[in-house]
């Protein structure tokens, strides 16, 4: 499991400097207590993608760690949208964790804003945009778990794009069945099984950047 720890330790390092302290502490704790698995399928397509096999201390696991934390970050707001603790809750902590969603989002921004995934990034943020503004509307509860399909789309993008590889659509589609419920454990992720099946459809090595825009933009 050296890829749940390294995603872990780069997450945390990326919010190392945010004070007070209190506001970190409840940031990490956060983070403790998360699902790494888009981290870890950051890690594990880039892993598959690249040869010799990717090494956690050259930004493949910064990447990573820029791709959790904008999870974390929308998943928060998500979560602060669907309970509403301003009416009736606790509207102080509520505050504080507005505040949280906004620097890991941009942290995570900060981590792939140099990578072939950056505008994949951005385009996760306007598709959980426009799907939290249409469930407002619409009452659809099925566009809930459209962010986890987006994550994972975008933790192939930036895993293969380290690589060198360009995203293909059978990569993307491989990424988004990975989100059918939710988030897989990280346990799955690690199998071979899902190794050789990014590996398989990566296609021959090409240059990154053509293609990674799209990301999650349904």
């Amino acid at each position: 499991m050296e890829e749940v720890a390294a995603v872990r330790r780069a997450a945390l390092a990326a919010v190392d400097d945010v004070e007070p302290d209190r506001l970190r502490a409840r940031i990490d704790a956060r983070l403790d207590e998360a699902s790494l698995a888009p981290g870890v399928l950051t890690l594990v397509s880039a892993g598959a993608t690249r040869d010799p096999p990717v090494d956690l201390a050259d930004g493949v696991a910064d990447r990573a760690a820029g791709v959790q934390l904008i999870y974390e970050g929308l998943s928060l707001t998500r979560q602060l949208a669907r309970d509403d603790p301003w009416d009736g809750g606790d509207s102080e902590a509520a505050d504080l964790d507005i505040l949280i969603a906004d620097i890991l989002v941009s942290r995570g921004f900060y981590l792939l804003a140099r990578t072939d995934a950056a505008d994949a990034a951005v385009s996760v943020v306007r598709s959980f945009g426009r799907d939290q503004t249409v469930q407002r509307t619409t009452g659809d509860e099925a566009l809930d778990g459209a962010l986890e399909t987006d994550i994972l789309e975008l933790a192939v993008v930036a895993g293969v794009t380290a690589a060198g590889i360009r995203p293909t659509a059978p990569l993307r589609e491989y990424a988004t069945g990975l989100a059918a419920d939710g988030l897989p454990p990280n346990a799955d992720l690690l199998a071979e099984e899902v190794a050789d099946a990014l590996r398989a459809r990566a296609g021959a090595e090409q240059p990154a950047g053509d293609g990674t825009e799209a990301a999650a933009d349904h």
